[in-house]
């Protein structure tokens, strides 16, 4: 279970309901990732969409960089919700927490509140490629 705070602090979780926000954190997992590790890889099936808490990350499409990423930021969508592969290798390139969300519970999560699939999407619309 994730802390609400920590929830909170990510802008497309910070508009929950406090009910819906207690569902997230009971389904969310959080984690830990030191400097330089590969959180998604191009090309690879897409398991979990990540929020970043704390840490900053790279995002690279066939080697070259696209953008980088901060806390509030949310990656891993793409697959899990359209193309089913990562468009894009995401590395921390700080030390990182990541709250995580299983592809699942992630449905799950969207088929009870509307309001939360709809935020997602648009999320994953303004991103486009760029979000792995």
């Amino acid at each position: 279970m994730v802390d609400l705070g920590e929830l909170r602090s990510v802008p497309l979780f910070g508009g929950l309901a406090s009910d819906d926000l207690a569902t997230l954190a009971e389904r969310a997992d959080l984690v830990e990732a030191e400097a330089g590790v590969d959180l998604t890889r191009e090309g690879d099936f897409g398991h979990c969409v990540f929020a970043i808490v704390d840490g900053t990350a790279a995002v690279t499409v066939d080697g070259a960089p696209v953008r980088e990423l901060g806390p509030g930021d949310l990656f891993g969508e793409i697959a899990v919700l359209a193309s089913g592969r990562r468009t894009a290798t995401v590395t921390s390139s700080s030390p990182m927490r990541l709250v995580s969300l299983f592809k699942r519970d992630l449905w799950r999560l969207a088929h009870e509140r509307p309001a939360f699939d709809a935020a997602l999407r648009a999320v994953t619309a303004r991103d486009g490629d760029e979000s792995a």
